[in-house]
């Protein structure tokens, strides 16, 4: 069984098992992330640091505690927009607005006031198919 380490850098190297094929940087796709699928069909995916930056259109940065940005991912294509304005009106800079994405789906992303990097996004392909309609807790 492999184990995750730290690179050189600070950052977290997935083992190559767990890394998606890299990928051509022409077609703007990542070279490198993984997707792991937590309770109530929540995922969390690692980018690679530079394809991060790339992805957001942020200039890359030394590794710091901000080095990463955080994915809400909705349901609906509609509800990205809507929480780019709800975010927005709560004083969010707009880092890159919304538009469609190389894998089918729709993101944009933005910085909150402390400066963390989010974003928002809808992947028809990552939905979570829910049998269990009732409320989440």
């Amino acid at each position: 069984m492999s184990k995750s380490c730290r690179s050189p850098t600070g950052h977290i190297e997935l083992p190559p098992e767990h890394r998606s094929r890299a990928l051509s940087r022409s077609t703007q796709e990542p070279r490198s992330v993984a997707f792991f699928d937590l309770s109530n069909g929540v995922k969390l995916a690692i980018w690679d640091q530079d394809d991060l930056a790339h992805d957001s259109g942020l200039t890359k940065a030394p590794a710091s505690s901000t080095s990463f940005s955080i994915g809400h991912n909705v349901s609906q294509r509609s509800e990205v927009d809507e929480v780019m304005e709800q975010a927005r009106e709560a004083g969010a800079a707009i880092v890159k607005p919304a538009q469609e994405t190389f894998y089918g789906g729709y993101a944009g992303y933005f910085t909150d006031p402390d400066g963390h990097l989010w974003e928002i996004v809808w992947n028809p392909g990552n939905l979570a198919e829910r049998t269990d309609l009732s409320p989440l807790p």
